[in-house]
């Protein structure tokens, strides 16, 4: 069974985070299955999502990671003009909800953990499918323990995101936080004498956008990203009940994307120092002002050295003269930080075509992930694994 045709079935699988993705775990764990490999699954709290994790060659040692989230984006409200969860081929492009955010590589994955059952493996390869990646990689934590407090962790991982085949060394971390601001309700008609919530909201935004100034202007650099600075972002904000009464509740959600060399902590320090600052000042009408910070969700950056054995050996298998970095997260901060593998991001398709309608990816680009894993293959018949980690 080759690449596209799993494509094809995976793509047919509606695994919007929101929902269920054991339907695709369990067609994965039937392929492995007839080929004798064993899988294990981790269930989430109410087990209607899971990981899979499997290993085919000799499970004694130490091997190559391919890991991959089952989940996809929500189709709601785009303009689609293709089907979204049935695959449509058209001009050398595969089309379909999750073709290039990343079951193209996923199918390129289970591909390569099935021919892998025809060679002689040396060196293990091993298979890592996660949930609920797209709302935070929060899936993926529960497999993350479980290698943490394995006899073997793998030599290497590649986390199959899109880059074009381009093999990516680093990626942002994130913080996800919430800042709820209290005031005093009143009538509007009145509302000197209250305290604006939603007033207290915008003070802290104001804050946001100058913190997020400074950095652009004195903060530490990486010019191996587009926007080669930690970001500050508010995504939303909400509050208010009616136009006639001066809220005294308003939820101000922001994000922080860090470079490797700045400290997320320190940044949000700053922020809740300045937020208690306009706490203070609003308690002269209301001694019940606040704003207090809440961390909603966070995961670490990578930062692989370019010059590691483990990135010379992907390049090894891609062909590649450089490397890059990515602007999204992904799961392989967490397998550098919390396993100890060093991680590099290569896979099939461009994030250009994620999360958008129509999305895609190419035949070409599928080809060339087989072609990576097929040598990745041969190396492991060899034994000839080398990453320094």
């Amino acid at each position: 069974m080759n690449s596209i045709d799993i494509l094809e079935r995976l793509i047919a699988f509606p695994t919007v985070s929101r929902d269920s993705n054991l339907a695709l775990i369990r067609y994965v764990a039937d392929l492995l299955d007839a080929k004798g490999i064993q899988c294990q699954l981790i269930h989430n709290h109410d087990g209607h999502k899971a990981n899979l994790f499997a290993t085919i060659g000799p499970g004694e040692r130490p091997g190559v990671m391919l890991s991959g989230h089952t989940d996809v984006v929500p189709v709601d409200g785009q303009d689609w003009t293709l089907p979204t969860f049935e695959m449509s081929s058209r001009d050398g492009k595969l089309f379909g909800r999750g073709a290039a955010d990343m079951k193209g590589f996923v199918a390129c994955a289970v591909a390569a953990a099935l021919n892998a059952t025809e060679r002689p493996l040396h060196t293990p390869l091993h298979l890592a499918l996660s949930y609920d990646e797209e709302i935070g990689c929060l899936g993926v934590r529960s497999l993350v323990e479980m290698l943490g407090a394995a006899p073997h962790k793998p030599l290497l991982c590649i986390v199959g995101e899109p880059t074009s085949m381009q093999v990516a060394t680093g990626h942002k971390g994130k913080v996800a936080a919430s800042a709820l601001c209290r005031g005093r309700e009143g009538h509007s008609a009145l509302a000197p004498l209250a305290l604006n919530a939603i007033h207290l909201g915008c003070d802290f935004i104001g804050v946001l956008r100058s913190e997020q100034d400074r950095l652009a202007r004195d903060g530490a650099r990486d010019g191996d990203y587009d926007i080669p600075y930690t970001t500050v972002h508010a995504g939303k904000i909400n509050g208010g009940v009616a136009l006639n009464i001066v809220p005294n509740l308003c939820q101000v959600d922001f994000e922080i994307r860090n470079i490797a060399a700045d400290n997320p902590d320190v940044i949000l320090e700053r922020l809740r120092g300045e937020a208690a600052r306009i706490a203070a000042t609003a308690a002269d009408i209301a001694p019940e002002a606040a704003i207090d910070i809440e961390i909603t969700n966070t995961y670490p950056g990578l930062d692989t050295p370019a010059n590691s054995e483990a990135v010379a050996f992907v390049k090894s298998l891609t062909g590649a003269n450089g490397t890059i970095k990515v602007a999204f997260g992904t799961e392989g901060g967490l397998f550098s930080r919390d396993v100890g593998t060093p991680t590099v991001v290569c896979g099939p398709g461009s994030m250009a075509q994620g999360h958008k309608p129509d999305e895609f990816v190419t035949v070409e680009q599928m080809q060339r992930c087989d072609d990576m894993l097929e040598k990745l293959l041969d190396r492991l018949v060899e034994g000839a694994v080398s990453t320094g980690g």
